[in-house]
């Protein structure tokens, strides 16, 4: 039995491959863990295995839908945490048979509760074998408690109520948690990218959740407005010139901003740790709750932190690197 990274996370098992979050390949089963577009098809395959939240989120950004189920042969789904809609996937290969294994392929995950979402529980999970996310995979990776968190951005939106404020984060995640705390903190009018309010209007449709985010006409004129962008304009000139024009702030939302360096690369007045991730410690623990006989690690720090698992708590623990193709045998 192999568990390889190639174009997704493969899972080769006798009833067929099972791939995961895959651009292109496609298997016998195929899952979409969420709606990240590094972890969605260019095309899709005939059927793919996630949640209904996920499908309108995908075809909301992309334009495309997709017929999906789910639950697949072998995969139940359940929820991971991320973001709206996300979702890890329990394999079973074999159950009934003594050789058989159970997989727990997390996707991106969290465990903690944030603003409208509930975060992964890995109390619940049976699995021999656990194929996780590690994105934040060293100790300096420990972020404050979530309550706190969130305090402290609702007091920052608070206490800067006299001018403009410009809030990055990505599309689909952070940005509709920016938009929930602003709502919280203060009744301060809300606007949002074409893009943003896309995913916010697909969120909308498939949860019943609202969001206060309104299309932004021109970003000229401001008062005390609270704009919400995706992170990847953080450094775009019509950006920065906004900005300056309207005597604004910028703030960054990232589990990177533990580094200083975050505040630089963004050209941000502050930044908070907020993430859709797992720090280093809920990592660990997240293991030590399942407590497999196998993990794999993939993306991030996973060398270091499969490392950390072998060393420190004595799990048999490797990263995936992509396109490896060492057999794994189970004695």
């Amino acid at each position: 039995m192999r568990v390889r990274h190639r174009d997704g996370i493969h899972f080769d098992l006798e009833g067929g491959p099972v791939v995961a979050d895959a651009r292109s390949a496609v298997g016998a089963v195929n899952v979409v863990s969420h709606a990240h577009a590094d972890h969605t098809f260019r095309s899709t395959p005939e059927t793919v295995v996630c949640s209904a939240e996920t499908a309108a989120i995908a075809e909301a950004r992309t334009g495309t839908g997709f017929p999906f189920v789910e639950r697949g042969p072998g995969v139940e789904l359940v929820p991971a945490g991320h973001v709206v809609g996300s979702r890890a996937a329990i394999i079973d290969d074999g159950g009934e048979n003594e050789d058989g294994r159970r997989y727990c392929y997390t996707g991106d995950f969290s465990v903690r509760d944030r603003c409208y979402l509930e975060g992964f529980d890995p109390t619940a999970i049976d699995a021999n074998v656990l194929v996780m996310e590690t994105t934040y995979g060293l100790p300096t990776y420990r972020f404050p408690p979530q309550e706190a968190l969130e305090s402290r951005i609702r007091d920052w939106l608070r206490d800067n109520d006299d001018r403009p404020l410009f809030l990055f984060g990505y599309s689909l995640g952070r940005a509709q948690k920016l938009q929930w705390l602003a709502g919280e903190a203060t009744g301060r009018d809300v606007l949002v990218s074409e893009s943003i309010r896309d995913v916010n209007r697909a969120i909308e449709t498939a949860t019943g959740l609202e969001f206060a985010g309104e299309r932004y006409e021109s970003l000229r004129g401001l008062s005390d407005e609270i704009v919400v962008l995706p992170s990847n304009q953080a450094r775009a000139d019509w950006v920065e010139t906004a900005v300056d024009r309207e005597g604004g702030l910028k703030a960054g939302f990232s589990g990177w901003a533990v580094d200083d360096s975050f505040s630089y690369r963004g050209n941000y007045d502050a930044t908070f740790p907020l993430t859709d991730h797992c720090d280093f410690d809920e990592l660990v623990a997240t293991v030590r709750a399942i407590d497999p006989e196998r993990v794999y690690t993939h993306h991030g720090f996973d060398e270091a932190f499969a490392d950390v698992l072998e060393t420190e708590y004595g799990y048999r623990a490797r990263p995936l690197k992509r396109n490896q193709t060492t057999l794994e045998e189970f004695r």
